[in-house]
């Protein structure tokens, strides 16, 4: 039963938000022993293997998203199941799972809108630092430590609801796993469940970070869809186009030239970003949002132009995916050869890098930074 034992973990736990850079220097987040309790009814203990950084931890690292503290961060990972609660019969001891960072309840309204909407009991769970079921499996010298996003992957062993994870074959590598939990599923879904793109049309990207690199490459899986990107970092075009994006912009050059797709993702999270993308976005198309910028910002548009030209904006969490139904899809296409994820692996690092890894990622220098502890 939960509770009734512990076992020592190592993990990445955010004690400060909002601190000084480099954080590398005033050093937020704190590698150390904490007590994990044992799987309880419904739950999974899971070894972690590889886990990414990601904009979502950089996030309430910065203080853009602010979430209760001392908290263990990390979301995007794969691991091997090593415990099992009561009352879970579908998974077995030794599989292989990927997590994934909203995990749906299937009984609320929004876990029936086929992915549109995120799960509510998932949504408060994840804003109050705790599993899907309630509370926290974390302790550090007897204060509760909060889960990040239902995981907590950035340590040695996570204990998570079952439905924040999805089964994977061993034939598929923890490296290639642990992407698709978030950043596959956030870019590409926006692509696919989001924008619907349909063959022949034109694909735009605007933020080639690990997000927008997942949308560019779910793009060029289809046979006829013209791909561009945008991104204010000549480096990032330039791995864009390395990828087989088929125009790359920076963003002022992409408006002035008057460049419209079909299908915009802004991957960026700022307002004035989204502005841009809706710019962007040619008569009849969807600009998809998966961008989280501050609470505070806000855009303007001409809702005038919308009617007039039938266009519509979709923020999409997750990329509106049910992930039980879309991991396989994106799987599927990496075995098929169409999907070549590992593009995205910028390094590979030790846990005790978290810190500067943040900086990197904070500074736009990396596409996704694994973290490797298998």
């Amino acid at each position: 039963m939960q509770g009734e034992t512990t076992m020592k973990i190592l993990g990445a736990v955010l004690v400060r938000s909002n601190d000084l850079r480099p954080y590398a220097t005033s050093n937020p987040i704190h590698v150390q022993a904490l007590d994990l309790d044992s799987p309880g009814p419904g739950e999974l203990l899971v070894r972690i293997e590889i886990a990414g950084v990601c904009h979502s931890d950089l996030s309430v690292v910065n203080g853009s998203r602010p979430r209760p503290l001392p908290m263990l961060l990390g979301h995007e990972a794969a691991g091997i199941v090593e415990a099992i609660g009561d009352g879970v019969e579908d998974v077995e001891v030794g599989q292989r799972v990927v997590t994934t960072f909203l995990p749906r309840c299937d009984d609320c309204r929004a876990c029936a809108s086929g992915g549109r909407a995120p799960c509510i009991n998932g949504s408060a769970s994840n804003a109050a630092g705790t599993l899907l079921r309630g509370g926290s499996r974390l302790h550090l010298d007897g204060v509760e430590v909060s889960h990040h996003l239902g995981v907590s992957g950035f340590a040695t062993h996570a204990v998570v609801d079952r439905r924040s994870v999805v089964i994977v074959d061993h034939s598929v590598p923890a490296r290639i796993a642990a992407m698709m939990g978030c950043a596959v599923l956030t870019g590409g879904g926006a692509v696919i469940n989001s924008g619907q793109l349909l063959s022949g049309e034109t694909l735009l990207v605007l933020g080639l970070g690990g997000v927008g690199m997942s949308a560019i490459l779910t793009g060029l899986a289809y046979n006829d869809v013209r791909v561009i990107g945008v991104d204010a970092r000549t480096e990032k075009l330039e791995s864009a186009r390395k990828f087989g994006a088929h125009e790359v912009y920076l963003p002022d050059d992409a408006l002035a030239a008057g460049v419209k797709a079909d299908v915009v993702v802004e991957a960026v999270g700022s307002a004035k970003a989204l502005e841009s993308a809706i710019a962007l976005t040619a008569p009849g198309g969807r600009t998809v949002t998966v961008g989280l910028p501050a609470s505070n910002e806000y855009s303007t548009i001409s809702p005038l132009s919308l009617v007039a030209e039938g266009r519509s904006i979709i923020g999409s969490y997750m990329g509106s995916s049910i992930p039980s139904r879309d991991l396989p899809i994106f799987i599927n296409m990496w075995r098929e050869g169409r999907f070549p994820v590992e593009k995205l692996i910028s390094a590979e690092i030790e846990l005790s890098g978290i810190n500067h890894a943040m900086d990197q990622l904070a500074d736009g220098n990396a596409l996704r930074q694994l973290i490797v502890l298998e």
